[in-house]
């Protein structure tokens, strides 16, 4: 058995050919399409449908308004549902993407498909306003772009005729590159506690969503928290620098960012954003890397595919040209990632092609909670009987163990983890979410884990703000959070209170009356 891996190593390896890398690279792609796809069709018609908390029919028109036309809108934002963006068509896109994911997960894609795949997840990051406006989105898109020019036009075999083109090999290192540095520099630049190595003290207590482990990972002893922060210099700083490198450098940097990104997943939910990046680092590591590993009936099939393959002149031809094209693009967020103002998670075209990353720039030192809560009563009053509304990630009740929620992901919650560090005022679609709690509109309810209202809706609702910690894992109640009030973070409303009639008026959520 040794002696055939070798030989199947020597045979794939050198020189470095990329026939499994494209396999692994393909299939995970397509898994992170399925999660986001999934998310979409779970969550979209209550975030961004006729009826949901931020309408993309009101979107676009004010988009349209701005920049003078329609046309003029679909330039600046490229969307599928500028030419229809009813529910069923925000659905039905949602499960056209979906299932074309699946296809590619069971091994079969070509460059139309991957195209379908990109055109389709782009037009919701289009439209899908802040819910959509993380960087892990235009990380997709980018790479699902690349992902097109490593295939075929039209053959969907696992091993195709073509050969995956080496300028594209090189263009997923050039992204992970970009997503590494930029993520290190933009600590290393920002907050203090980076520098000092003592980040970690706060990050897993105060991240979006804690996970399962994540209370485990804060309480660790503090030089093993520090020891911590310098690996993570050696993942984001060091380590892209090898990507580009011969292969035993190459091989080491790809490991490295990939179990770095490993590490991260077990310690918190961060969406789909680690496994994302895992995508561009595989392509650090040839066939002879993956001959070791994988089944050996995938490794003869890899190695029959490259005796028989064949060269492809317009498949190169393009792969030179989007090349040039990346070149191009990547001008502007190449002088961001060396800039002293480097900003991050930024795409500097229409389509999202080349963008800039990071993320973490600064860590809470506290962490923050909005729950909203519910009441029957009809005094308002903190002595009143409030219900609240249990996140499905975020905490809530002291005693319920953070879920394990990643590479799927809670858009709501990741919003209310934002809004907790500022005023209701910078997020105005708070209050929206009252109006439809208060009547118990299903899609927003659905946002929840539970209805604590479900025979009839609440008289009143309001939101808290708290501040939690994680309590130490050997208290004798079962805690797994403490927490603190801090005060009401929107008043007490009902649903004929005419303030809220007025917002809601005025930003068009419901109709005048």
């Amino acid at each position: 058995m040794a002696s055939e891996s070798q030989s199947a190593t020597r045979a794939l390896g050198t020189p470095p050919s990329y026939w499994l890398t494209r396999f692994v690279l393909l299939r995970l792609l397509g898994a992170l399409y399925a999660v986001a796809f999934l998310v979409a069709i779970n969550q979209i018609i209550p975030l961004i449908g006729s009826n949901g908390l931020l309408p993309v029919g009101l979107y676009l028109e004010r988009v349209g308004e701005a920049l003078g036309s329609d046309t003029a809108g679909f330039l600046r934002l490229p969307s599928l549902f500028w030419l229809g963006h009813s529910d069923a068509a925000l659905l039905t896109a949602a499960w056209v993407g979906f299932v074309l994911s699946c296809v590619v997960v069971a091994g079969y894609a070509n460059a139309l498909l991957l195209a379908v795949l990109w055109f389709l997840y782009m037009s919701f990051v289009h439209v899908g306003q802040e819910w959509y406006g993380y960087g892990w989105e235009i990380q997709l898109t980018e790479t699902g772009f690349l992902a097109i020019f490593l295939c075929s036009l039209l053959d969907l075999r696992p091993f195709p005729r073509y050969a995956p083109p080496m300028p594209v090999i090189i263009l997923f290192r050039w992204l992970a590159f970009r997503i590494m540095l930029g993520a290190g520099l933009i600590k290393l630049r920002g907050d203090e506690i980076w520098r000092n190595s003592t980040a970690l003290y706060y990050h897993f207590e105060t991240q979006p969503i804690p996970g399962p482990l994540s209370r485990w990972f804060h309480f660790l002893p503090q030089p093993v928290l520090q020891l911590g922060v310098w690996l993570n210099w050696l993942a984001e700083i060091v380590s892209p620098f090898f990507v580009f490198w011969p292969r035993v450098a190459r091989h080491i940097a790809g490991v490295v960012i990939i179990v770095f990104q490993l590490n991260i997943i077990l310690s918190g939910n961060l969406s789909f954003l680690n496994w994302l990046t895992i995508v561009p680092a595989l392509a650090c590591l040839d066939d002879g890397f993956w001959a070791k590993l994988l089944p050996r009936v995938l490794v003869q099939k890899a190695e029959a595919a490259a005796a028989r393959a064949e060269v492809s002149k317009p498949m190169l031809t393009t792969a030179w040209v989007v090349t040039a094209l990346v070149a191009i693009l990547s001008i502007q967020p190449a002088l961001n990632i060396v800039s002293p103002g480097q900003i991050m998670n930024t795409s500097f075209d229409p389509l999202d092609l080349v963008n800039t990353y990071g993320a973490f720039g600064t860590v809470g030192r506290e962490r923050l909670n909005v729950v909203f809560e519910g009441t029957m009563d009809q005094n308002p009053s903190d002595q009143a009987n409030w219900k609240p509304y249990i996140y499905k990630g975020l905490p809530v009740a002291l005693d319920h163990r953070p879920p394990q929620i990643a590479p799927y992901q809670l858009r709501l919650d990741w919003q209310m983890w934002f809004a907790s560090m500022s005023s209701p005022a910078e997020y105005p679609w708070t209050v929206n979410l009252i109006w439809k709690l208060l009547h118990n509109d299903s899609g927003a309810v659905s946002l929840f884990a539970s209805n604590p209202f479900s025979k009839q809706p609440p008289r009143y609702i309001r939101a808290v703000q708290y501040r939690y910690t994680f309590a130490k894992p050997d208290n004798d109640q079962g805690l797994w959070w403490n927490r603190e009030r801090i005060g009401i973070w929107l008043r007490p409303m009902s649903a004929d209170d005419p303030q809220l009639i007025q917002v809601l008026q005025s930003a068009g959520w419901i109709p005048l009356e």
